[in-house]
């Protein structure tokens, strides 16, 4: 049995806007969740559901108004007070954000993000072990080092530079890895190849992965576990198929009329 590496606990986060006349807006309402080892987790739900809001908040980006953040024990807001924990945390937890190109300097060759990782992890870039891991990571995404290392973001297309962050991870090896709409910029051959690397994440390296996402189809094809986010809330949650043909809530119902039976068969070719 798995055991529970990430939870939540009455996560809540409130934004506060106006000037004469304040108004309160709650992104995330009193939300728990608990991520396992080793399983996708996909959080669906359509823009401004709060599902970006609780990924700032699990990376340490965003501080929540109330409620707590569970890491392996420590609570991520009282319990890691300095950089020796804030290190020990994000080489931990990554994430991948939604469009590629932001992730990149644009002044700097790609090679950058694989040797910042391998700093995070102690070991010399420059290194005959740093190169190697370089070169093995990349492969191990489905690029060709000799045409890949070298290059600057523009000369790549953006599913070989969403490659390049996931390669970052396979280096890193995060227990938790935070997929933010990776794959919504990205043409539908890309997708799946993306997709799948994630799995290879899980089953090889054992590591979790939260997959946010406003296509329930994708979230269907992906996951080991799906929970539905609607104004704030976690109002669904459970096994694909069962969510999928079974579902409670009426937005969840909302969601499956709009995904094409071609992600059905999708999900049994991966």
């Amino acid at each position: 049995m798995s055991c529970v590496l990430l939870e939540t606990k009455n996560l809540t986060k409130i934004f506060e806007s106006g000037f004469l006349r304040k108004v309160y807006i709650k992104a995330v309402d009193n939300v728990d969740i608990a991520l396992k080892e080793a399983e996708v987790v996909s959080l669906a739900g359509q823009s401004g559901s709060g599902k970006t809001t609780l990924a700032k908040m699990i990376l340490r980006i965003l501080e929540p108004t109330s409620g707590e953040i569970i890491f392996q024990g420590k609570n991520i807001w009282r319990d890691l007070k300095g950089l020796k924990d804030l290190k020990w945390y994000w080489r931990n937890v990554h994430i991948i954000f939604q469009n590629p190109f932001a992730n990149f300097n644009p002044f700097y060759k790609v090679d950058r993000t694989l040797r910042q990782a391998l700093e995070l992890i102690g070991i010399d870039p420059d290194s005959g072990e740093g190169k190697k891991l370089m070169r093995e990571a990349v492969e191990v995404v489905g690029l060709r080092p000799d045409e890949t290392l070298g290059k600057y973001p523009h000369q790549l297309s953006g599913g070989q530079l969403q490659r390049i962050m996931i390669a970052r991870a396979w280096i890193v090896r995060p227990k938790l890895l935070l997929a933010d709409e990776p794959v919504s910029m990205l043409d539908v051959s890309t997708r799946g190849k993306i997709l799948e690397l994630f799995l290879k994440l899980r089953d090889e390296q054992k590591t979790t992965v939260l997959f946010i996402t406003h296509d329930f189809g994708l979230a269907y094809v992906v996951s080991d576990r799906i929970m539905i986010m609607y104004k704030g809330k976690i109002i669904e949650e459970g096994d694909p198929e069962e969510v999928f043909f079974n579902p409670k809530h009426e937005y969840t119902k909302e969601l499956i009329e709009s995904v094409p039976t071609l992600y059905r068969r999708w999900k049994f070719d991966l």
